[in-house]
């Protein structure tokens, strides 16, 4: 090693020969050091807890799934897992703290298909619903189900596109508030299909499902766990389900593509997101753990509970389908001339 230095101090004084001797090991060191190969440092992952954003109050589904996935990360990640709910603002409240967040994967935000739809319906937020956040996975997505008040003559979703086009403006459509997801999602049919039926929102799904059962309504696009009760004790009939493919809940239930408006393809899906900028080793430790997570049946069973499956994705995956997303409901809203309440 020392005939090492020596050689290296004497190759110095070659290149360099009206260097003082004193001089030379700085250089020798200084030589060495940039021709060793650049290793650039990771930073540990997790050093303390994680903060689970829900933008929703406790017990509703993004909160459920922000408690189950936070217990698993907390078994596999060795750090404990806080689920911070801050509802508001169609869950953008949430968002926008996320977002603003140090880029370290120490702040996670879980939300929904509402995400894009609330993203679409306020051009102005605080933050930048594409470029500020990165997609870690989606969790799981499910149908929607176009459900009717019985008293309707239409016990198909055939017979119901033939009615509302025999009585254009005539039938009433609920949804949970402008800008939702059942709200655009029957936009979107009403476009494809042809037709026009009012829209009479109300704030949350309660008061527009008892609008619904008591008939001063007509129709309604909804999760079915939603209406699963009223549809078996038989207050409310289901027509066909919003996604391209019939769901193994309700299997006899056909698509709405299948019931006369080919592509149309509608659902709803829970994901997990983090500040632009977090460290792609970071993403994609979170992605391996969480999809670990909805591989177990205690995770399938949460899921079957909100009548979805486990869907998980690549972090680029998921981050383009949040952007396809978000451009689609815009032209939707576009379109239609929404405006936000």
């Amino acid at each position: 090693m020392l005939t090492r230095t020596y050689a290296l101090m004497s190759h110095t004084r070659r290149l360099f020969p009206g260097i003082s001797l004193s001089w030379a090991p700085v250089l020798c060191a200084a030589v060495v050091a940039l021709a060793a190969p650049q290793v650039a440092a990771q930073p540990a992952f997790p050093t303390k807890s994680i903060r689970f954003l829900v933008g929703a109050p406790p017990g509703g589904s993004n909160d459920l799934f922000a408690r189950a996935v936070g217990q698993r990360l907390h078994e596999t990640l060795g750090q404990p897992v806080v689920v911070d709910n801050r509802p508001g603002a169609n869950q953008m409240i949430a968002a926008d703290i996320m977002a603003k967040s140090p880029p370290d994967g120490h702040t996670i935000y879980i939300t929904s298909t509402s995400f894009t739809t609330g993203a679409a319906l306020q051009p102005k937020l605080p933050f930048d619903p594409v470029n500020d956040i990165t997609g870690i996975t989606m969790l799981g997505n499910g149908p929607l189900v176009f459900v009717v008040h019985p008293a309707l003559p239409a016990k198909t979703m055939k017979e119901l596109i033939a009615l509302a086009r025999a009585r254009p403006g005539q039938l009433n459509f609920t949804s949970s508030g402008i800008g939702g997801i059942n709200h655009l999602g029957t936009e979107v049919f009403m476009a494809a299909a042809k037709l026009k039926m009012v829209h009479i929102p109300h704030k949350g799904m309660g008061p527009a499902l008892t609008d619904l059962i008591s008939g001063q309504v007509q129709v309604l696009l909804v999760s079915l766990p939603s209406v699963s009760p009223q549809m078996k004790a038989g207050r409310l009939r289901a027509l066909a389900v919003s996604t391209a493919k019939r769901t193994t809940f309700m299997p006899e239930l056909p698509t709405v593509a299948e019931s006369g408006v080919p592509g149309y393809d509608v659902s709803l899906w829970w994901g997990v997101f983090a500040p632009a900028r977090t460290p792609k080793p970071v993403i994609d430790r979170l992605n391996a753990e969480i999809r670990k997570a909805l591989a177990t049946d205690a995770m399938k069973k949460h899921f079957a509970d909100f009548g979805a499956e486990p869907s998980p994705m690549t972090p680029e995956a998921f981050s383009a389908t949040v952007k396809s997303e978000i451009a689609k409901w815009s032209k939707v809203i576009r379109d239609a001339n929404i405006k936000p309440e």
